[in-house]
């Protein structure tokens, strides 16, 4: 249990919002629901709390101070103590192209205003049991030809070289390579990175493997072996030999 944490409550909660009226609309519903609440109105103080509080979830609004919640995200994903905490972007911005680098960054899930408490509540819970969850069966340990990936240490190496991935990214790696050959279809991928009810939509895994590939390409090592099944998903090639 976290320090200072209600023994009753139903997790903390870090909420990064500028607009007071919001903010407190925000801690009214999470409190209500039982949730610890840290409010954060600036991009610095939300990177400091995420630190300090060690919340469960961070609802993270894009326009704040200092810092926009797309960078905050970088950071939080970027840093060891904080990569595992899941973040819900919580923001006016509708775009497509705002979702999609909302992902890009880390993001677990986006929220868009006006929005639902009890949508927004359901997300949390679902984000949050997603993060406590160890799925059995999922190896420690898993290489498939040149990639090898280790969980306890959060690390996925190509012929010896480190890339750095998000969560979310080495999720969907560790998972295709723990079954190299086999075909994942995308809810199937969805259900076990995100959850079953996570609400998110199923172009999300296209996203997040395409920004993967680059990140192999960018790291100047070759790309891992997946493929697109046409009409059905996606698998992790065998290697040759096998």
């Amino acid at each position: 249990m976290k320090s200072g944490a209600n023994p009753r409550s139903s997790g903390r909660v870090l909420v990064v919002e500028d607009e007071r009226d919001v903010a407190e609309l925000l801690r009214y519903n999470l409190t209500k629901d039982g949730y610890d609440v840290v409010l954060a109105a600036t991009g610095a103080d939300a990177v400091k709390q995420a630190h300090e509080a060690h919340p469960d979830v961070v609802l993270l609004d894009i326009m704040v101070p200092q810092l926009n919640g797309w960078e905050i995200c970088r950071r939080l994903k970027q840093d060891a103590e904080t990569r595992a905490i899941p973040v819900i972007m919580v923001t006016g911005r509708v775009e497509e192209g705002d979702k999609v680098l909302g992902f890009e960054v880390g993001a677990d899930d986006y929220v868009t205003k006006p929005f639902s408490p009890r949508e927004l509540l359901a997300r949390i819970r679902a984000v949050a049991r997603r993060g406590r969850v160890d799925p059995v069966g999922r190896k420690t340990q898993v290489k498939v030809g040149d990639l090898e990936i280790d969980r306890h240490r959060f690390e996925v190496r190509m012929k010896g070289r480190a890339v750095a991935l998000t969560p979310k990214e080495f999720e969907l790696l560790a998972l295709l390579a723990n079954s190299p050959g086999r075909v994942f279809g995308r809810d199937e991928l969805l259900d076990a990175v995100w959850g079953r009810d996570g609400f998110v939509e199923p172009r999300t895994v296209d996203v997040h493997l395409a920004r993967l590939r680059r990140k192999f390409t960018a790291a100047r090592v070759p790309a891992p072996g997946v493929e697109t099944v046409r009409g059905v998903g996606y698998r992790l090639r065998e290697p040759a030999g096998s």
